[in-house]
């Protein structure tokens, strides 16, 4: 069973914690809302967990070569990748199960997820840069998923800000991937287009991403109906600064090395993060 929890990944549930992005962005702080998003939580996870068990097995080569990943238990043959398929049957069924529960237009997020993350499993991450915008269009799903939970729409706004934001980050995982093939002297990454050569240019796409995230919110912020929502509106310019710093901070971090591979994780680890967090809470909290 413990095995089983690792080839689960239960750290990675972290990133559902997308979901409540709506609930505070729309002020939804109702019991109801929040016990909706619960479930929610626990039906994305467990079908995340499916799809880690996928990859898993489709990686097994790969992940045998990798200093860390190589632990997992089917690449250490901790578990034998013939009940890789029972498991991802009944974490699917269950997590379907659950999302039928909420909603139904929350059940078709969660599908239209699952559906991406095994065609990302099993080819797309093959390409260059097309797997980090399926990688940034996952974590924007997870924002679309919390909405559809508690049955309301995105704003375009909150889509082009997490857009911008999680396709930064996604190729901060890039870099900081190839800078580990660096470091141990390789020149490829094993089943993936990209070279340690490429490093540069992606820390350039991902830092301007980043920095264009942080315009929308600037733009955002001066829209009328944030003036029509909040009592001090121009509070929230001081939101700036602090996601530019955040950025900035990722991005030294990364070109010294010190990011590892997935940095929604790192920043789940990272007191300085958290400190962002309270201070963005905080600001927001002030102008309304």
């Amino acid at each position: 069973m413990l095995i089983w929890l690792r080839a689960l990944r239960l750290g990675q549930w972290s990133k559902n914690l997308l979901l409540l992005v709506p609930v505070f962005t729309a002020h939804e702080f109702h019991a109801a809302a929040l016990g909706r998003v619960g479930l929610a939580f626990v039906a994305f996870g467990l079908v995340a967990s499916a799809t880690y068990v996928l990859n898993d097995i489709l990686d097994l080569e790969a992940d045998r070569l990798h200093p860390r990943k190589r632990h997992r238990p089917f690449a250490a043959g901790d578990l034998p990748t013939s009940h890789g398929p029972a498991g991802m049957a009944v974490l699917l069924a269950l997590g379907l199960g659950l999302a039928a529960l909420v909603s139904g237009p929350f059940l078709l997020v969660v599908l239209g997820y699952a559906v991406l993350t095994i065609a990302y499993s099993a080819f797309l991450k093959a390409y260059v840069l097309v797997d980090v915008f399926v990688l940034a269009g996952l974590y924007t799903l997870r924002i679309l998923a919390g909405a559809a939970a508690i049955g309301i729409a995105v704003s375009p706004w909150l889509l082009a800000f997490s857009s911008f934001v999680f396709y930064s980050l996604a190729l901060v995982k890039r870099d900081a991937e190839l800078a580990g093939l660096a470091r141990r002297g390789d020149a490829d990454a094993a089943g993936r287009d990209y070279h340690v050569a490429d490093y540069p240019m992606l820390s350039i796409m991902g830092i301007a991403s980043g920095y264009l995230a942080v315009l929308v919110l600037a733009l955002f912020i001066n829209t009328g109906p944030v003036k029509e929502q909040y009592t001090y509106p121009n509070v929230l310019g001081l939101l700036c600064p602090v996601v530019l710093y955040w950025i900035s901070r990722l991005w030294l971090k990364t070109s010294r090395g010190e990011m590892v591979d997935d940095p929604i994780l790192y920043c789940f680890k990272d007191i300085v993060s958290w400190m962002v967090l309270a201070a963005m809470i905080g600001i927001t909290l002030a102008a309304m």
